[in-house]
């Protein structure tokens, strides 16, 4: 009786879901969701989504990024709790220790030289910070970015993202952005010159399709911003805090950029938090004629610094940058030896550390893969600006027994799509 009852209120669950989704938060994205056959999510664990219907996912995308401590890490949580029983919001009139604490520690591990933070809520806000910062302390207006390059969906951050299906719409945005391939160092070298305030590009392309660039090319746009005085903003929004193998996705070059987007996992998968880290010249310029030239009312609140502070110790005391390498190559291997039967399908798989894609041959194949998955229980999804590429981004504690299941269940769910898309004389 007592499982008959959990499913017959599960069910009920998603359908009042599924129809606030469609009367009151998007009726579009509920009707694609629902006919994909999402669920809701109701709880998660460590490395698993529990669903509506009591099914467990192993969660093979990480809140695109955000989960790379798992699911309500203990000491995350913990921490949080301790701080809403003291102070959770800022008075905005006083100091705030956790802020001052949180920013200290994030200079500690930073590249040299980025010293200062700007804490806000999310990815695209710290983008924008930066694109502003880089105005304001150039004076110059032209910004270079990349093509297939994702910074966000505000304003500004959605003038240099590199896919014109988001800002087509939205046009006119800010003007004065230029679009380079990425990975051509002689583009960017080229389009970067006296009038640039600024480079804005990640280390690696996320929703682009997990695309790794050439080595040496942070160091090649670190010349040519030096070169003409321009600054370099690296956005590690998603490949920060040791999702690549090392803290940083810049540090695999040494390269130690003007500014800094983070966000995604400084909060510990608990709490939302935004940082834009920068120099001392940078925020000189910025600042130090109006110290308020720049705020968030909940930016740096003091229950996300509680969590960002927990997350960096995680990170360090469970040396996730250095695990996040070794599976990230078991992962890789996995998957190439459990996709090989299908080279007709599977064009490549890349990444670096826990941050890979598989790109398939056709777009349709990606939708298929991503159904035959979510079936079984390993969730996952296609990257925003590449539908052909399926992005796995699990929690960096996940375990080698979990690895080897995510890239044995990934080959029975491609066999399976190969055998549909024959049998519909596709193949």
């Amino acid at each position: 009786m007592g499982i008959l009852r959990r499913v017959i209120d599960g069910e009920a669950l998603h359908e009042r879901t599924v129809r606030l989704y469609q009367s009151h938060v998007n009726p579009y994205l509920a009707r694609l969701m629902n006919f994909a056959g999402f669920g809701v999510e109701t709880c998660g664990e460590g490395c698993y989504i529990t669903d509506h219907d009591g099914r467990r996912f192993l969660d093979c995308l990480g809140g695109y990024g955000v989960f790379s401590l798992g699911h309500r890490h203990p000491r995350v949580v913990d921490a949080v709790r301790r701080q809403l029983d003291q102070m959770p919001l800022s008075g905005k009139a006083f100091f705030n220790a956790a802020q001052a604490d949180l920013a200290e520690r994030l200079a500690q591990v930073s590249p040299d030289g980025l010293e200062y933070a700007f804490f806000c809520n999310s990815g695209a806000e710290a983008c924008e910070a930066a694109l502003k910062f880089a105005k304001g302390a150039t004076g110059r207006a032209k910004i270079v970015s990349t093509e297939g390059s994702y910074h966000g969906k505000t304003l500004g951050a959605l003038a240099t993202t590199g896919r014109e299906k988001y800002r087509k719409p939205f046009e006119p945005l800010l003007p004065g952005v230029s679009f380079v391939p990425f990975g051509d160092a002689v583009a960017a070298e080229a389009a970067i010159d006296e009038t640039t305030a600024c480079m804005i590009v990640e280390p690696i392309q996320g929703e682009g399709g997990i695309h790794v660039p050439p080595d040496g090319y942070l160091a090649s746009l670190r010349r040519s911003c030096d070169r003409t005085g321009a600054l370099l903003i690296v956005d590690e929004v998603q490949t920060g805090l040791g999702r690549t193998g090392t803290m940083f996705g810049c540090d695999h070059e040494g390269v130690r950029p003007d500014l800094m987007p983070l966000a995604k996992c400084l909060g510990g998968g608990v709490m939302p938090i935004g940082a834009l880290l920068g120099t001392e010249a940078v925020w000189r310029a910025v600042f130090s004629q109006n110290p308020i030239a720049h705020s968030s009312t909940f930016g740096g609140n003091a229950l996300a610094c509680a969590a960002g502070l927990a997350a960096l110790d995680v990170i360090e005391d469970e040396d996730l940058c250095r695990r996040s390498r070794i599976l990230g190559e078991r992962f890789r291997d996995g998957l190439r030896r459990t996709l090989a039967p299908h080279p007709d399908l599977v064009s490549e798989i890349r990444g670096r550390g826990l941050m890979i894609g598989v790109e398939f041959t056709m777009d349709e194949v990606g939708e298929l893969t991503i159904a035959q998955l979510m079936k079984r229980g390993l969730c996952a999804a296609y990257t925003l600006n590449n539908p052909r590429v399926i992005r796995i981004e699990p929690p960096l504690i996940i375990s080698e027994e979990q690895v080897d299941w995510a890239c044995a269940t990934f080959g029975e769910a491609v066999a399976e799509t190969a055998a549909m898309l024959a049998e519909l004389g596709d193949l």
